[in-house]
């Protein structure tokens, strides 16, 4: 195992051959309903993509993620990225933070800082983390896995691996998305190395003994599942043709972007507006990482691995135990929203549970201030 420093740098030649696809694309005519019911409107896509052509700078992107450092380790035989962010506080608690799809470290950018140097954003430094943020493999500047068996278990195993690696015996693990089942097995597989988790949100069953007596919270959270399973397709694709949908993606940037976009508009907390919380370059910063890593079909591979492990963790109650200390955090736009009597019949010893009033699906990206904020009050207590 092995770890060396890494920095991003794209040829000139491939930005020029993105604003060339970009503006070749081949449209579609406007959909035969209004709004997004279809999928991301012609005049949205069409907009989005000719600011990507002609004004989107992915050099600013580069400098931000060069600003941090980046290694670049071999863990279990495959090549691994990851920002690794030391925090100049003594006693800082080390910090993995995954993320899922369609994310990348790239959203979570906004947040590192704060969470490694609270005293240079207005907070304090009992709260300091030493921050590791690593591409999912197959995503990102991760190496993309050549053989079946790189799901979130063995994803679990090779964080663990890393941390040694860069020095760390006991961290706390933070995830959202892919991110939260990660975190999770990390926790049930590796509990000796385990400070806690910070799960958003803990994926847990809905407890049938529970039916009966539901609250307001819980019933939205199985109309929230229910209308899930309806807008679920794309995951099925997924899980069953990553390789078909990877062609398309690959080769299409519009195509890409619409992929990524409606799910941004599906599962963000926003007025109606995206770009009131996720501003266009961000939008893009997320896209354009995936077009220029070419990872649409092996990031989509991650569902043929693990959906199935999500499946039975969403749908048997107290399926695949965890009994580290767990802290929650549900947001509000959240697409699974769990209660947390429904998340104690997997999760033995939470020891906090946040519902904030705002954010989505991608809260570092959407609210990173708020949460920083959470983060930290969720394992302050486990200090």
């Amino acid at each position: 195992m092995t770890v060396r420093p890494v920095r991003v740098s794209v040829p000139e030649a491939e930005l020029a051959d993105l604003r060339s696809r970009l503006r070749r694309t081949r449209w579609p005519e406007s959909a035969t309903g209004p709004g997004w019911a279809q999928g991301v409107p012609l005049e949205v896509l069409q907009e989005l993509c000719a600011y990507w052509a002609e004004d989107y700078d992915w050099r600013r992107l580069e400098a931000r993620l060069d600003a941090v450092p980046q290694v670049l380790a071999t863990v279990d035989g495959l090549d691994v990225h990851a920002l690794h962010l030391p925090s100049p506080h003594p006693g800082a608690m080390p910090l993995v933070l995954t993320h899922g799809w369609p994310g990348s470290v790239v959203e979570l950018l906004d947040v590192l800082g704060p969470l490694a140097d609270p005293p240079a954003y207005g907070g304090n430094a009992a709260d300091a983390f030493s921050v590791v943020c690593p591409s999912l493999p197959g995503y990102g500047w991760s190496a993309k896995p050549s053989e079946p068996g790189w799901g979130v278990e063995r994803t679990a195993d090779a964080w663990a691996g890393l941390m040694t690696l860069l020095g760390y015996d006991r961290f706390a693990a933070q995830g959202g998305d892919w991110g939260t089942s990660v975190s999770a097995l990390i926790g049930a597989r590796h509990p000796e190395r385990v400070l806690g988790l910070c799960l958003v949100p803990p994926l847990a069953a809905p407890d049938p003994e529970t039916f009966a007596d539901l609250t307001g919270q819980e019933r939205a959270a199985l109309a929230a599942l229910d209308e899930g399973a309806r807008d679920g397709a794309y995951g099925l694709l997924h899980e069953t043709r990553p390789q078909t949908v990877g062609y398309a993606l690959l080769d299409s940037p519009a195509g890409l972007c619409a992929w990524i976009l409606e799910k941004l508009w599906s599962w963000c907390d926003h007025p109606g507006d995206l770009y009131a919380v996720v501003p266009r370059d961000r939008v893009l910063d997320l896209v354009t990482t995936y077009w220029m890593t070419g990872t649409a079909a092996s990031s989509a591979r991650l569902y043929r691995e693990s959906l199935p492990h999500v499946r039975e963790v969403l749908g048997t109650v107290g399926a695949s135990p965890v009994q580290v200390p767990v802290a929650g955090i549900v947001f509000p736009g959240e697409t699974i929203r769990p209660s947390r009597r429904w998340a104690e019949r997997r999760f033995s010893r939470i020891v906090s549970w946040s519902t904030p009033a705002r954010g989505g699906h991608f809260p570092a990206l959407e609210q990173p201030a708020l949460f920083v904020d959470e983060v930290r009050a969720a394992l302050r207590p486990l200090r």
